[in-house]
């Protein structure tokens, strides 16, 4: 909307935040999966626009933003750490005389409960070695690992650094 000085007013947006990459990220999908063909562009725009306004509506857009070398570094980070622990997982199953500690350790998360919190269990489940089994009789995230000896705790607080800033979300001090 426009003020009656003809400035916009950045109370009311044209386009809700958050719309304009899931409309491009939408009607990537829709091209990719059926194609450039122009007789499929009109239907993947409507397509495309119907499932961002869904989308906006079931997870609306937070106030984050994503910082794009942070994202990068994390990626790097997750594809360093996925390698040596598949590694180490491998070695391990390989030479049944390594010892190992498996259980469970207690982590207090310093991301709010909600998406920020699921979207590091579900990070963290992808590395090898670890397993977020959901939260303890304290509220901590209870995780299953393979060796309590390792640094899993100081590993888990370094991941989660890494996903916060680069998604710019606020951590609590714990």
């Amino acid at each position: 909307m426009v003020t009656e000085n003809g400035n916009l007013d950045t109370r009311q947006r044209l386009v809700p935040r958050g719309a304009l990459p899931r409309a491009i990220g939408f009607a990537s999908l829709w091209i990719a999966l059926c194609g450039a063909d122009p007789s499929a562009l009109a239907p993947g725009a409507l397509a495309a626009i119907a499932a961002t306004a869904l989308s906006l509506r079931l997870l609306p857009a937070g106030t984050a933003r994503p910082r794009p070398l942070a994202l990068v570094r994390l990626a790097l980070r997750f594809l360093r750490q996925s390698v040596l622990a598949g590694a180490d997982v491998a070695w391990r199953a390989l030479q049944p005389n390594l010892r190992l500690r498996p259980g469970f350790v207690s982590y207090r998360a310093r991301l709010p409960e909600g998406s920020a919190r699921d979207a590091f269990t579900a990070l963290t489940s992808l590395l090898p070695g670890t397993v977020p089994t959901g939260p303890d009789e304290n509220g901590m995230l209870l995780v299953h690992c393979l060796d309590v000896d390792r640094p899993v705790l100081a590993e888990l607080s370094e991941e989660e650094s890494l996903l916060s800033k680069a998604m710019g979300w606020e951590t609590r001090d714990v």
